[in-house]
């Protein structure tokens, strides 16, 4: 159980977007859509309303929408 509580709060935790990068592209199953700077920076750009407190980003907040929109991304390309 106390891992769990650690695994959530570690998942809320607000990063800046180097760090979330990073821990992104290491737990994104196989096969998923890989994200870069590049990419991020045009999440954030398309969707500002998810960055209330600045330039950080959480794994419980964003990770989920960041897959469904670079999922929409790469069907456009």
């Amino acid at each position: 159980m106390k891992r769990n509580k650690e695994e959530v709060e570690a998942s809320e935790m607000r990063v800046p977007l180097s760090i979330f990068v990073e821990s992104y592209n290491q737990n994104i199953p196989v096969g998923f859509p890989r994200a870069s700077v590049a990419i991020l920076k045009n999440f954030q750009t398309a969707h500002p309303a998810l960055f209330k407190h600045g330039d950080m980003w959480s794994v419980a907040q964003h990770r989920k929408r960041l897959i469904d929109w670079l999922s929409v991304q790469r069907n456009i390309s």
